[in-house]
């Protein structure tokens, strides 16, 4: 999912570390050579070293939140967000890891592994993300009385798929390197048509739980705060896995010296990866900063806001009438808030 990145060497490679086993600048006679702070390999090493900060950022944001919200809630095991948490913090940890070292693993000589440590974090973003869809689509099916069952192993097979395609095309560029310029066309095509994928389940799922917050009654508590929610993830999401599978196609087939060779620009690395993947991690991390209620427990009715004490004291309790949609984060929220209702009952 991160094809961009690998077009260096099936177009560019000489431009930028000479040859195979070597990681000098280009050549100053090298015919795409051209003068510009751009092909200063200082200023793309500076470039991926501020990329490298903003996924540890991220990959910090996420294991410190998943750490709040299992310390909050530790009895319900791994759930879907406590997953998504998960998989945000791997993606980015992987990131934040190999772009400091970004020339040393373009000069591999082993394009299998190579192409491995570049391409893992595209594909972990991508199953990241279908997590999310997957719980839009199980609440939407919910609401309108679908069947869910067949939704889980979908989200399963899609997932296996992707990963054991991109595994035997690995597998077989590095077993025959000759035919390694055509494994990754055919490879960026499978993964545009996965990106691809992952942006029209945004749109149709993310709109229709849209439409169905739409319809709920204006009065209803959290409506306005979950359509921007929704609204917004959906936007973003679908633009950015739109423009991936868009940039990947380009990087693969491009021949000009035009390409998308974003790994020999640093201005277009950076707005590659800040609009595809940092901006919708950063963007629902902070719509999933907020942590569930603890769990009630007996000899806890001290610790209850006094707010909530005496609006309960008047018959002000939260019923279900309240119907409060969620995103990805009320998942833990609405199971504990049920717990605290048969307790109270």
């Amino acid at each position: 999912v991160c094809r961009p990145t690998r077009q260096l060497h099936a177009a560019s490679t000489n431009r930028m570390v000479g040859d195979a086993n070597s990681t000098a600048p280009p050549a100053s006679g090298s015919t795409d050579d051209e003068p510009g702070w751009w092909n200063n390999p200082r200023a793309q090493d500076i470039t991926f070293d501020v990329l490298a900060g903003c996924y540890a950022i991220i990959a910090l944001v996420a294991l410190i939140q998943l750490i709040r919200i299992q310390r909050r809630v530790p009895e319900y095991g791994w759930t879907t967000q406590k997953v998504f948490h998960l998989l945000n913090f791997v993606c980015a940890s992987f990131r934040a890891g190999v772009f400091p070292f970004w020339r040393e693993v373009d000069a591999l000589p082993n394009a299998a592994a190579r192409a491995a440590l570049m391409d893992t974090p595209g594909l972990l973003f991508f199953t990241t993300y279908a997590l999310l869809v997957l719980f839009w689509a199980e609440i939407y099916h919910q609401a309108r009385s679908f069947p869910t069952g067949a939704l889980r192993p979908t989200f399963v097979g899609v997932n296996a798929l992707v990963y054991a395609f991109q595994g035997s095309l690995w597998t077989w560029e590095g077993a025959q390197p000759k035919v390694g310029t055509v494994l990754e066309k055919v490879s960026a095509l499978f993964l545009a048509s996965a990106c691809a994928a992952a942006a029209a389940g945004f749109l149709v799922y993310g709109g229709r739980l849209f439409a169905m917050l739409r319809r709920f009654p204006a009065e209803s508590r959290g409506r306005r705060k979950k359509l921007r929610e929704v609204g917004a993830v959906t936007v973003t999401c679908a633009t950015c896995f739109t423009v991936r599978a868009v940039m990947v196609c380009l990087s693969a087939f491009a021949e000009t010296k035009d390409g998308l060779d974003v790994m020999n620009h640093p201005v277009r690395n950076a707005l590659y990866y800040a609009c595809c993947e940092i901006a919708p991690s950063a963007l629902v991390l902070f719509i999933l900063r907020k942590l569930p209620p603890r769990t009630r427990r007996e000899g806890d009715e001290r610790r209850t806001p006094r707010r909530e004490r005496r609006g309960r004291d008047r018959g002000e309790v939260r019923g279900d009438d309240e119907r409060r949609e969620p995103l990805l984060g009320d998942e833990e929220e609405g199971r504990v808030r049920g717990r605290n209702r048969r307790d109270r009952d």
